[in-house]
């Protein structure tokens, strides 16, 4: 592939997105940029507070479930209050945690407020993934949940490196920056990006607003989106369980502190430098044989761990799930705005984003048992086996739902507007438009985005 090549396949990923977009886009990079905390909180809370190994674990622990709480909260703030207010609002909240962190010292002031913190964290991400199913066309809503993805790991990326170089500054240091550039990012949000809620449909006659019809347990109930979210859990806790693993194993195998560093390095740098050119590899391609691949890559990856010696081995095992979670995040966000319905869509990208918060809460809890218990080749071989039962899922659950659309017969009256009821179950997905009129489900607006 030449350099040419490269450049237009680069303008293609990123071209035709509408301009909100990209201020959505930026306020992600700036957020991520100054992410300090969660990098650094577990060696601020042991060398600076003096506080034990086993507490700094319990409060990153608390941010997870904080997140547990957040997720579904910032769902139906999304959709009841709008998405620019409870963005703007939960980043103001996240920084003033950031803030509070600087100088809160006692052990359960601190833990108070990193549980707050993941409350508006995740609290924050069903707004921002229903803002992107809103004002991006159906075609193009994977690659723009792929190019947020991006932003995130690159600010991410330059997080760790520049927070690495400024911790001589002192760890409150890196605090306040991070709630400066989380206020920044609120400030972003609040001046040029636009509300993107749906019009609410007039009611008829003895109906409540279509809004006020699909609770929690209506998006539970959804036996398609169901299925999809307990999917996505276990793949979920496949990509966490190396955070935790992958340590412990290479120490076992007698590697340095500094060797895992540089190994999962290699996720970051492999995300920054290459998750463009996935995009545009995976593009028009099935939902259903995406999500299908990228938990045999989560399998294949984390299960090879179990046969790697070397630091370079370890590395090529992050590599593959590395890729698996390039074409996984960006395809599961996209198959969760299509399966929900217009007016409910930050309810679903809620309980969607639960299923990552219960993982990151429970994975470590798990993982860290296993390892102490039956051993790390046990760990290896239930995530190649929880990777390999989801892609099955996936194939077998799914294929329907997300890409399989029921021909129309030849001569087959036409089913009138009036007749189509939105709702969050499989059986009547279209929502509502702002003139009373039903508009197409995401998944009916482009052949091509189920192929």
């Amino acid at each position: 592939m030449t350099i040419a090549s490269l450049r237009r396949s680069a303008h293609a990923t990123v071209s035709g997105l509408p301009q909100g977009f990209w201020w959505l886009w930026l306020s992600t990079l700036v957020n991520r940029t100054g992410a300090f905390v969660l990098t650094f909180l577990s060696l601020y809370l042991t060398s600076e507070l003096g506080h034990s190994a086993w507490f700094a674990g319990l409060v990153v622990a608390l941010h997870g479930l904080g997140g547990v709480a957040g997720s579904p909260l910032g769902g139906v703030l999304t959709d009841r209050w709008g998405r620019r207010p409870t963005m703007v609002t939960m980043h103001l909240a996240a920084a003033a945690c950031a803030g509070a962190l600087a100088v809160v010292t006692s052990a359960w002031g601190v833990a108070l407020v990193v549980l707050l913190m993941g409350v508006a964290m995740q609290a924050v991400r069903p707004s921002i993934n229903a803002t992107i199913a809103d004002m991006v066309p159906a075609d193009d809503v994977r690659r723009a949940y792929a190019l947020n993805y991006w932003a995130l790991n690159l600010g991410f990326a330059v997080a760790s490196i520049a927070g690495g170089a400024a911790a001589v500054l002192g760890y409150r240091t890196l605090f306040v920056v991070d709630a400066v550039a989380t206020t920044l990012c609120a400030v972003i949000v609040f001046l040029r990006l636009p509300e993107t809620r749906p019009e609410k449909a007039p009611a008829k006659a003895g109906e409540k607003p279509a809004d006020e019809r699909v609770s929690m347990l209506d998006v539970l109930r959804d036996a398609p989106f169901r299925t999809l979210v307990l999917l996505n859990l276990l793949v979920c806790v496949v990509f966490t369980a190396p955070w935790i693993g992958l340590p412990l194993t290479m120490a076992e195998q007698g590697l340095s502190p500094s060797s895992y560093g540089m190994v999962i390095a290699v996720n970051g740098i492999v995300i920054v430098g290459f998750q463009l050119l996935v995009n545009k590899v995976t593009e028009r391609r099935s939902p259903v044989a995406l999500l299908a691949v990228s938990s045999l890559l989560f399998a294949v990856g984390t299960g090879a761990t179990a046969l790697a010696g070397s630091a370079v081995a370890f590395a090529a095992t992050v590599v593959v799930w590395t890729i698996g979670e390039m074409v996984h995040v960006p395809t599961n966000a996209a198959a969760t705005a299509r399966l929900a319905p217009e007016h409910a869509r930050g309810r679903y990208q809620g309980v969607m984003g639960m299923s990552w918060a219960v993982a990151g809460f429970i994975a470590p809890v798990l993982a860290g048992a296993v390892v102490d218990g039956p051993g790390s080749d046990v760990l290896w071989a239930g995530t190649f086996a929880l990777g390999v039962l989801a892609a099955v899922g996936y194939t077998v659950r799914l294929r329907r739902a997300l890409c399989e659309e029921e021909p129309e017969e030849p001569g087959a009256p036409e089913v009138p507007a009036s007749e189509t009821v939105a709702g969050p179950g499989p059986e009547a997905r279209a929502p509502e438009g702002t003139d009373g009129t039903v508009s197409p489900a995401p998944a009916e607006r482009s052949p091509a985005s189920s192929s």
